[in-house]
């Protein structure tokens, strides 16, 4: 499964980010919104450190509510993280990341896309890290 999420983005870095957040995932060691946290910011601002993750607690299983997709919100903390000095661009990136997911998904609401288990999750983290990493990789060269 690592692979194929992997496959579906055409750069490879951001195959890369995708493998190591669903990987993070998998090991039962974070949840989805610190998995794509941890696996942006390790390819994009290693600088940050592992501390900045731990922001990212309370995101996991739609920040305690269900609403809002803890992998989204750990996507939208990583664009916030990396674009730290362009926070016009950071919104830019964040409606992106949502009407992306959105397309995907229908809702970004954690209670509904996980209504019947949470067996996608590790897929859906894949695919948001890979999301986040290749609008970083736009967004940097335009």
């Amino acid at each position: 499964m690592l692979q194929n999420v992997a496959e579906q983005f055409d750069q490879t870095v951001a195959g890369k980010v995708a493998t190591q957040a669903e990987a993070l995932y998998r090991s039962g060691k974070m949840h989805c919104a610190e998995a794509v946290l941890a696996a942006v910011k390790n390819e994009f601002a290693p600088e940050a450190g592992d501390l900045v993750v731990r922001l990212a607690a309370g995101f996991g299983g739609g920040s305690g509510s269900g609403c809002i997709c803890g992998a989204v919100a750990g996507g939208t903390m990583a664009l916030g993280l990396v674009l730290d000095a362009d926070r016009r661009k950071a919104s830019e990136l964040t409606r992106e990341l949502h009407r992306w997911f959105k397309a995907q998904y229908r809702v970004t609401c954690c209670k509904v896309l996980s209504a019947k288990g949470k067996e996608g999750c590790p897929t859906l983290t894949a695919e948001v890290a890979g999301k986040v990493a290749q609008l970083l990789q736009q967004g940097s060269c335009a």
